[in-house]
């Protein structure tokens, strides 16, 4: 007998593990408070009768952003802290904006899955796998297509055409992150040892420190 509940137990919790995640909502919504000094996983709520039109109202995603930097992208990124009434709701937006030859350069969402659709343009975009495999797989998106970035894999979108490109993702966090690989990697704030680097890509220590230098 003992061993009957033991075993019904185990299951109970191997279960629970399985199907954990975010709790469902307890209310309609939850304006986040931006200003609130308390510390809680995502943010305090506002009183609901200090909720307005405005905290769930973001204009101007219809206005291309600069693209005039090295990589020759820019992402204008719809978040809880642009419309404070994503809190608790487990989405967000962004548009995606690429100059010809524009590069978001490889990187990962680690709390995310990232649904995009090309608006103007073709992009050859990708996403690896997680070890052993790093199998990689890509395609090339014209206007109207959509791809599907698994949350936490190493993603990518390039513009290898002779236009401007548009494209419009949506992500399921309120506040998806983004770690460009290259920048956490070689731009690291202090920076990671070169001998480590060196040895972790079979690099020399001068071209290493090249470039850490263009970070």
């Amino acid at each position: 007998m003992a061993a009957h509940f033991l075993f019904l137990a185990l299951l109970t919790l191997a279960s629970s593990h399985a199907i954990a995640s975010d709790p469902s909502q307890l209310q309609d919504f939850c304006v986040a408070d931006l200003n609130s000094d308390v510390f809680v996983n995502g943010f305090v709520c506002k009183g609901r009768k200090q909720a307005k039109a405005e905290d769930f109202f973001f204009s101007g995603l219809d206005k291309a952003s600069d693209t005039g930097n090295k990589p020759g992208s820019n992402v204008t990124l719809i978040a809880v802290n642009q419309i404070p009434g994503l809190n608790t709701l487990g989405i967000s937006l962004a548009r995606l904006d690429f100059a010809p030859n524009g590069l978001i350069p490889p990187h990962t969402h680690p709390r995310a899955t990232e649904i995009l659709t090309v608006l103007e343009g073709t992009l050859y975009v990708g996403f690896v796998t997680s070890n052993p495999n790093n199998q990689l797989f890509t395609k090339v998106l014209n206007k109207g297509d959509v791809f599907v970035f698994p949350q936490g894999l190493i993603h990518f979108q390039f513009n290898y055409g002779k236009t401007n490109a548009v494209a419009l993702s949506g992500l399921s966090s309120q506040n998806p992150g983004v770690i460009l690989v290259p920048n956490a990697v070689f731009g690291a704030k202090p920076p990671i040892s070169d001998d480590v680097l060196a040895k972790a890509f079979q690099l020399d220590k001068k071209t290493v420190d090249w470039l850490q230098a263009q970070f």
